[in-house]
């Protein structure tokens, strides 16, 4: 029997497996079963991270953050805001708040779509056509696996849009999408992103997808390219962390 997501268990088992490994914590923390909410103490964490997923939370943090949570409801502390005012006064900074998105189910989309290239120019080049902070957030350039539709009527090929994704503790295919902005509204993030699952399927990983809570867009191209979503992300920078 299914989760309720529409995932098949053997899959959330690996999701949670993977989580558990990203959070530092026991491989079968994130499982079903035992406490609904885990913490772990890190007094030199560079995040503040609050996880949800399958109904089960994970708090990673210093001892002040992790002592002050535990009053704290999990739809409280999954707000940015919550994090951001908790550690203000130790110099926390704004990372942000997203939803997370898995899919176990091979796209389908038409055969007659765009042609696609593999090569980084292309995606260096879509680059250039997108507001900054686009790029910065999907960071599409530097993913280990990207493929960019282009149109192979100019010369030389203009870029459409692409997708990519890095691997995760060599189980998730952590994916972003980024499209060229006079490209938007015509389905070209959703077949991008189907040609990305297919590929990190076919070697074997779970494609992860993750979108801030305030990006409509992004939330919809999940769902429309078969994502479910089944958790969420909250995170802030601490004092003397890389964002």
């Amino acid at each position: 029997m299914k989760f309720g997501t529409n995932l098949e268990p053997g899959t959330i088992s690996i999701i949670q497996l993977a989580w558990s490994r990203l959070l530092g914590l026991d491989d079968d923390a994130m499982a079903a079963g035992g406490r609904n909410r885990i913490y772990r103490e890190d007094n030199s964490a560079p995040l503040l991270s609050f996880v949800s997923l399958f109904g089960k939370e994970a708090l990673v943090g210093p001892t002040w953050a992790l002592d002050e949570a535990k009053s704290l409801p999990g739809a409280e502390l999954a707000r940015h805001s919550t994090l951001l005012s908790m550690s203000r006064p130790r110099g926390g900074r704004g990372l942000g708040e997203a939803f997370l998105y898995f899919c176990d189910t091979l796209p389908t989309f038409p055969d007659d779509g765009p042609p696609v290239s593999s090569d980084t120019e292309h995606a260096l080049a879509l680059e250039r056509l997108c507001p900054p902070d686009d790029v910065a957030e999907v960071g599409l350039s530097a993913m280990e696996h990207t493929c960019v539709l282009v149109d192979d009527s100019s010369d030389p090929l203009l870029p459409l849009a692409g997708a990519g994704y890095d691997i995760w503790e060599g189980i998730l295919a952590h994916l972003g999408v980024l499209t060229a902005p006079a490209e938007r509204q015509r389905g070209r993030a959703s077949y991008a992103a189907s040609i990305a699952v297919e590929e990190s399927m076919a070697a074997g990983l779970i494609p992860q997808w993750r979108a801030r809570t305030d990006n409509t867009a992004s939330q919809r191209t999940a769902l429309s390219a078969g994502f479910v979503r089944v958790g969420s992300q909250t995170s802030v920078v601490l004092e003397g962390g890389a964002a």
